[in-house]
């Protein structure tokens, strides 16, 4: 190997030492920011899913309460409809003349 190309290998390696030297703090706390904030996003997450289940519970009790309160009283049954005189046929079509035969 000869000299040149000895001490541009050295060069590389170095430019690359120093940079990771300069680089590593700020892109670490880059990193541990992502994750602090993944970590607070998912704490967030599972904040909101315990309050709507909670809401969500409460207000079923109350309507079993409110049901129980009032009671069961038997229903009316409806009516009986009066049966039309006319035997059933379908509509006639719109769009087509001659089809209500």
């Amino acid at each position: 190997m000869t000299e040149q190309a000895r001490s541009r290998r050295l060069l590389i390696g170095g430019g690359a030492a120093a940079c990771a030297i300069c680089c590593a703090p700020s892109v670490l706390a880059l990193l541990g920011i992502a994750g602090a904030g993944a970590a607070a996003t998912a704490a967030t997450l599972v904040f909101a899913g315990v309050i709507f289940a909670i809401v969500v519970a409460g207000m079923t009790v109350m309507a079993l309460i409110l049901r129980r309160r009032r009671g069961s009283r038997p229903r009316p049954l409806p009516a009986p409809q009066a049966q039309s005189a006319h035997e059933r046929r379908p509509l006639p079509d719109p769009v087509r003349r001659g089809s209500d035969s």
